[in-house]
């Protein structure tokens, strides 16, 4: 299943879904009929130019998701939140566990609309998914900044270039999805309570924005962007083997220096400790969701010794992997 869209000034993502799949719009909202799946998708004006979209199902099919780029530039800004529900049943089956990790992990994303993206949804598995448009001038005002900004939000607020940035879902954003999901439409305030809730988000993300430290800014392309997604496609692929930069390279045609400078762009941090962080987060979804052992985990991330997995497992969650797994704390 595809739907493909471009962003112009006064589009409504909601009717025009509906119109392609024929379901009836009703206060802005549709629901998904049975044959595709369940759910509903729901549009809240927050105020003028700026937009929540929160898409919640569970889909028969794969979804494919195509925003094309529109045939004149435009001052709206997109942020997708990203978040797909773990199946329990992955807690017995080990090896779909780790495959649906590394091939459906949450996300943020944030890219001028001018930006074709992509995005695919698996068949059967429940997606928690909001996206704000919003102008440069109602995000400049709601973060209330000023002009002394550098590094993403000057390209994000002031540049005049593509862009493109990628955040982890961390949980206090899914949390807020989650919420978001469950608002009663009965509920006389309920636009109220959308309207805060995506002021949250637009906090939550950039309070995280507001620690990356590198100040140069590139501009990119979607070829760009799809090579750094091979590039961490295959850093994901073996946690177990430290990601080896002229290989990388090579295998995108890019050189390594635009290579590593692009990464840490988008994905805010170097390809090396990209590749830690993950390898922790793993550790982390193996002992909680895959049913794996310290031990076996440490393996599977190749650690040879014991102790330094302990060291770094600590470091990264301020737990033992052991009280870790006994624990009920979940980092997703």
């Amino acid at each position: 299943m595809t739907f493909e869209f471009t962003v112009q000034p006064g589009f409504d993502f909601v009717q025009s879904f509906g119109e392609r799949f024929n379901i009836r719009v009703i206060n802005n909202g549709l629901k998904i009929p049975a044959d595709m799946g369940k759910g509903h998708i729901k549009m809240v004006e927050v105020e003028p130019g700026f937009k929540f979209v929160l898409h919640h199902y569970r889909l028969k099919e794969d979804f494919h998701l195509k925003r094309k780029s529109p045939p004149e530039s435009s001052e709206l800004i997109s942020i997708v939140f990203n978040s797909k529900e773990i199946p329990t049943a992955f807690t017995a089956e080990r090896k779909s566990a780790v495959q649906f990790l590394k091939t459906n992990g949450s996300s943020i994303q944030i890219a001028a609309t001018a930006l074709a993206t992509e995005t695919i949804f698996p068949a059967n598995v429940e997606v928690y998914f909001g996206v704000i448009g919003i102008s440069r001038q109602v995000l400049s005002a709601l973060l209330r900044i000023g002009s002394k900004t550098d590094g993403p939000l000057e390209t994000i607020l002031h540049g005049d270039t593509l862009f493109f940035y990628h955040e982890k879902m961390h949980p206090e954003v899914a949390r807020v999805l989650r919420q978001v999901s469950e608002i009663n439409e009965q509920d006389k305030l309920s636009d109220m309570l959308y309207t805060i809730k995506a002021r949250e988000l637009i906090y939550l993300l950039f309070d995280r924005l507001l620690d990356r430290t590198t100040k140069k800014q590139s501009p990119v392309n979607k070829s760009d962007i799809d090579k750094l997604y091979v590039i961490r496609t295959a850093i994901l692929a073996d946690m177990s083997q430290p990601p080896q930069l002229s290989a990388l390279a090579q295998m995108t045609g890019m050189s390594e220096t635009k290579m590593k400078q692009l990464f840490k762009q988008i994905f805010g941090d170097t390809i090396y400790n990209y590749y830690q962080n993950e390898r922790m987060q793993q550790a982390g979804f193996l002992l909680k969701h895959a049913g794996y052992s310290v031990s076996e985990a440490a393996y599977r991330l190749g650690f040879s010794n014991l102790s330094h997995f302990s060291r770094l497992f600590e470091k990264h969650y301020g737990i033992t992997p052991k009280k870790y797994t006994l624990s009920d704390r979940t980092t997703f």
